[in-house]
């Protein structure tokens, strides 16, 4: 493992439920709830999971940067082991779901990138 001073930056449990606070209080829409789950990394336990718990189905989204020193995000959709039978209203209120879930990333993204050169680690 490498030493903290000469690791990448991490997006704290605190700094993360900080932006998703300040989505939210963008006025989103938002049918289901957001969490941050906690999450240890090697030896630091202070990192987290952002999680989109959906409305209309029991599936939830998983939302994290893609592998350790990268700054995009990606999203992982919980598998489910059945079918989905949804009326026309409700298949719609799912896709305004997905919809949201892809903003969050992108906002989780964009301040990602934004505090990694703010913290000098990464270039403009």
């Amino acid at each position: 493992m490498r030493p903290l001073e000469d690791s990448p930056p991490r997006r704290s449990h605190a700094q993360l439920e900080s932006w998703v606070k300040e989505f939210e209080q963008e006025e989103h829409c938002i049918a289901g709830s957001i969490t941050v789950a906690p999450q240890e990394d090697g030896d630091i336990d202070d990192t987290g999971l952002v999680i989109l718990r959906l409305r209309n189905t029991s599936t939830s989204i998983f939302m994290k940067p893609r592998s350790y020193d990268d700054p995009v995000w990606e999203l992982t959709l919980t598998e489910r082991p059945d079918d989905l039978v949804m009326s026309v209203h409700d298949i719609a209120s799912l896709a305004a779901e997905y919809v949201i879930a892809s903003n969050l990333c992108t906002f989780l993204q964009w301040k990602s990138l934004e505090w990694d050169r703010q913290s000098g680690r990464r270039a403009a």
